[in-house]
């Protein structure tokens, strides 16, 4: 798979564990391909963590709005019903537990569930964002990713780089496949048929537990 095939997979997986009615926070990054895949008949409600709520796909090339933009600064629409409030509410909203789901990005995770994807250290970060406040208020944490970056293992027996929170994460999907993570550890649930079980293990860090329903991905 190229990179676009590969994003493509991963958000349209992801998209099938919305749930009508579900309140969604979606990271920056490979998250907000997520919209362009969810079924027609689920109706979700986007929050965007800089005061949005009812956030809408991304505009057309030339209708941008300059005053309609996500937590990343990315452009964005809202949709009829959509309110938008200031910073301090919308933290409110998401400490409160009223988001059912957050899909992030990650540099890395590991069998416990701690995450780590706000910064490598020695390198310039405009800092953590909402991602601490949304692994510890969401109801539900999806990560997002790619299953490796380069040679380099992201799902590990632990975490090297700072963690934005501990124990948070519930489920990973990458292209490769779709994990949970439980107290025994990591699960493999599903597997992309371009993969291996085996394969999927080489580049994974941490010790896998294969399902005995394991299944082709969604």
């Amino acid at each position: 798979m190229d990179k676009n095939q590969i994003r493509e997979v991963i958000a349209g997986r992801a998209a099938l564990e919305l749930k009508d009615g579900d309140v969604v926070n979606l990271g920056i990054g490979l998250p907000t391909l997520i919209p362009n895949y969810i079924p027609e008949n689920v109706h979700v409600v986007l929050q965007s963590e800089n005061g949005l709520l009812g956030m809408g796909p991304t505009p057309e090339a030339g209708e941008e709005d300059p005053t309609l933009v996500n937590a990343g600064g990315g452009y964005i629409t809202a949709l009829p019903g959509a309110v938008s409030f200031d910073s301090a509410t919308s933290f409110v909203i998401i400490r409160g537990g009223h988001v059912d789901i957050t899909v992030l990005g990650a540099l890395q995770v590991d069998e416990k569930g701690d995450l780590a994807n706000w910064m490598i250290p020695g390198k310039k970060t405009p800092g953590m964002g909402g991602a601490m406040d949304l692994l510890v208020g969401a109801k539900k944490v999806i990560l997002a990713m790619e299953h490796t970056a380069g040679n380099n293992k992201k799902i590990l027996k632990k975490c090297t780089l700072p963690l934005t929170a501990a124990g948070q994460v519930n489920l990973i999907i990458t292209e490769m496949g779709v994990m949970e993570i439980t107290p025994d550890g990591i699960v493999l649930q599903e597997i992309h048929p371009e993969f291996t079980v085996e394969q999927v293990q080489a580049a994974t860090e941490a010790q896998l537990i294969i399902s005995k329903d394991l299944m082709t991905m969604k």
